[in-house]
């Protein structure tokens, strides 16, 4: 979006906010006619003074409702109200007298303690757009000492501002249409036009739209995607996947480090708040979501801690989520957010092929559905029977209740995924005779794939938390990568502002990605799957390079059109050399042979009583090769040890390994100082038994069935 005067500004804002447009409609939540724009905060937030502003250069009257409608009602000055009252009656004659509210056509500044009142709130509410000037508690607590207020509804005895802070943030995100981060010391103009800008968002929902990677995004078609639209397709309609058009919103340094005090949970909701239009999701509905998400599923507090290692090295440990790998950290998410989205009157069937972790990660997250919409949904996933270690096999096939189920396939990964993509391609028919559609779960969909730019954000903030860096100091961030999902999204954590410097890629000894970097070529000719002690990342074709090709042209679709097409049918292809030198600025790879990896589980282990999973230690050794030691480099360990015992224990040297998996975790355990036990992976073993799960041979027509047998399970049978 191009910048504005301020004239040109005000003149759309006023437009956009007083006539009812389309951009308003949402199937979620449609508003229309929005009249006012209401101010909300803490005391001291300046919303009075943001308020005169903005209502100056919109041209609109302002209202402050201390002084405009509480001291008129009152009579008195409302500091002499609340101490001849109390706090508790103040706030219900100060909430009867907001209910008589009907100005319209105003920018409304409310009180602190506005949003504490439900039904007041519930009524004013439905006269304009709340926007919350979310103020660092800091400079609050600064300003109001400033002013010498010394007392505000609810200080007590033993009570501190900053306690009332934090019991009153709840309130404040309950009602937002909009948030307005503030920096620590950000300008009053600087909020401003925050908030104006903010304004314009939340009445421009029809700008912020998603295009395939293989479409023109100026093309004739008026038909307007967004989030909600994506994350129910999956797969754009051109085999493409989807981008936002206008790319990810640049969060500015004094933003990044209100963060760093955050919580995950929090960060992860101011960021996605950013990510996804509030009438695509409310951000309240939001805020419940993100919360289940990473709440007590997760057996570490805080998510997806930042350790360190030794040297300049740090693990970032993403592996604490139900099933013991990176794939919870977004599949605890989506699909709750697919569910928001999901269109009525249809069932969806959810496929997915996995190497490994996806699978178990998916039928996780989508098991803790409830209601409609667990009957609404149905997973299937195709795994390749013989490509995944015994855990992770017992972690997928113990699903066996619900509308969730496993499927190994005697083949290898891009077979499943290839033909899971032949199916999107010819899946007409489902919705005529079954009353099905299709959607995936895979990093293709941008819902799995925008969670884990979260993480990457917040292993930053960590090390910022953690005195480590400053912020604007550069890190390396080294990824264990086949699909290329993980690492698009450290990508586009750094085009939101995050200093990554450089995105290491590291491969096993399928280093088709690897080559790709070095070479600009893409050759699967001839190019056998070789299983490794690493399968998730066993894979050859890598569905997320399409968007990262996107976004090293500049979203140029015809070319990547042309490339990927050209894979599908000859097998290979080439980027230009020019193409190829931006590649190689925005990463770097490497790959990790069989022998190394193992000795690099044994040497840390060694050196530090740290056991690294498989993943990682092909991060360790690649980014070994190719760091340079001056800034400091954040391993991604996408799973638990645990899940690899075999591997493990052969890299340790361990004899007399036990046969049962819950017996070879334990037996793990007292080798391990750290990382600790993984509780829930150790509850799967110990639930599960090695039943017998449906194996089907390689061929396409075989997978159809099963999925057409899925339909007729979840959803067609008679009750």
């Amino acid at each position: 979006m191009g910048s504005l005067n301020a004239s040109q500004f005000a003149t759309r804002c006023y437009q956009g906010l007083f006539t009812i447009s389309k951009s308003w409609l949402c199937t979620k939540a449609p508003l229309v006619g929005v009249r006012n724009i209401l101010l909300m905060g803490p005391p001291g937030a300046g919303k009075t003074t943001v308020g005169k502003i903005v209502a100056h250069k919109l041209g609109l009257p302002v209202i402050d409702v201390d002084d405009d409608i509480l001291e008129t009602t009152w009579k008195m000055p409302v500091a002499a109200k609340l101490e001849a009252v109390g706090g508790e009656r103040f706030l219900e004659e100060e909430g009867q007298a907001l209910c008589n509210f009907s100005a319209s056509g105003c920018v409304v500044s409310l009180t602190g303690s506005n949003p504490l009142h439900s039904a007041a709130m519930q009524h004013i509410r439905q006269t304009g757009l709340v926007v919350y000037l979310d103020v660092d508690s800091e400079d609050i607590i600064q300003r109001l000492t400033r002013m010498k207020v010394n007392r505000i509804v609810g200080q007590e005895s033993g009570v501190s501002m900053r306690d009332i802070l934090h019991y009153r943030k709840q309130f404040y995100e309950k009602w937002l249409d909009v948030r307005v981060l503030c920096g620590r010391g950000d300008t009053v103009e600087g909020v401003v036009e925050k908030v104006l800008k903010a304004v314009e968002r939340y009445q421009n929902h029809a700008a912020e739209t998603y295009v395939s990677t293989r479409c023109d995004s100026e093309g004739s078609s008026n038909e307007k995607t967004h989030f909600s639209d994506v994350v129910v397709e999956g797969l754009a309609t051109d085999g493409g996947l989807y981008v936002p058009k206008n790319g990810f919103p640049k969060i500015s340094a004094s933003e990044w480090m209100r963060l760093i005090e955050m919580s995950y949970p929090e960060r992860a909701l101011v960021l996605l708040e950013k990510c996804i239009h509030p009438l695509d999701i409310s951000p309240l509905d939001l805020r419940t979501m993100v919360f289940k998400a990473y709440g007590s599923n997760f057996s570490s507090e805080v998510v997806a801690p930042v350790k360190h290692l030794n040297h300049n090295y740090y693990i970032q440990e993403l592996f604490h989520g139900p099933t013991a790998s990176f794939k919870d950290l977004a599949l605890q998410l989506m699909p709750q957010l697919f569910s928001y989205c999901l269109a009525p009157m249809c069932n969806y069937l959810i496929l997915v092929a996995t190497s490994g972790d996806t699978g178990s990660a998916v039928l996780s997250g989508f098991s803790r559905l409830s209601g409609t919409n667990r009957h609404r949904t149905g997973v299937l996933v195709f795994f390749p029977e013989k490509g995944v270690s015994d855990i992770q096999k017992l972690q997928m096939t113990h699903f066996r209740e619900g509308n969730v189920r496993a499927v190994g396939i005697r083949s290898d990964f891009d077979f499943c995924q290839s033909a899971i993509k032949r199916m999107f391609a010819e899946s007409g028919y489902l919705a005529v005779e079954y009353g099905t559609v299709l959607s995936s779960a895979n990093s293709i969909n941008w819902a799995r794939l925008l969670p884990q730019v979260v993480y990457h954000c917040s292993a930053y903030l960590d090390l910022c938390r953690d005195g480590v860096i400053k912020f604007g100091e550069p890190t390396d961030v080294c990824i264990p990568t086949g699909n290329f999902g993980n690492a698009m999204s450290a990508i586009y954590s750094k085009q939101m502002g995050i200093p990554i410097r450089k995105v290491i890629c590291a491969s096993n000894h399928n280093h088709i990605i690897t080559d790709f970097i070095t070479t600009g070529k893409y050759d699967l000719r001839g190019r056998p799957l070789m299983l490794s002690h690493s399968p998730a990342i066993d894979i050859l074709k890598s569905s997320n390079l399409e968007r990262f090709i996107y976004h090293v042209s500049d979203g140029d679709s015809h070319l990547v059109k042309g490339l990927f097409t050209r894979l599908d049918r000859k097998q290979h292809f080439q980027v230009p050399e020019p193409l190829l030198g931006r590649i190689q600025q925005e990463v770097m790879a490497s790959w990790c042979s069989e022998d190394d990896c193992l000795a690099a589980i044994q040497s840390i282990h060694t050196q530090t009583g740290y056991v690294m999973d498989t993943h990682t230690a092909v991060a360790k050794v690649v980014a070994d090769r190719l760091q340079d030691g001056s800034c400091p480099v954040v391993l991604c360990s996408t799973a638990h040890y645990g899940k690899f015992a075999p591997a493990v224990f052969k890299a340790l040297q361990i004899q007399n390994i036990p046969e049962d998996p819950a017996e070879q975790l334990k037996k793990l355990e007292l080798t391990a100082s750290r990382p600790e036990l993984h509780r829930d992976m150790m509850k799967c073993l110990k639930a599960s038994s090695r039943s017998e799960h449906t194996v089907c041979q390689a061929d396409y027509s075989v997978l159809v069935e099963e999925m057409e047998g899925m339909i007729h399970d979840c959803f067609l049978k008679v009750m």
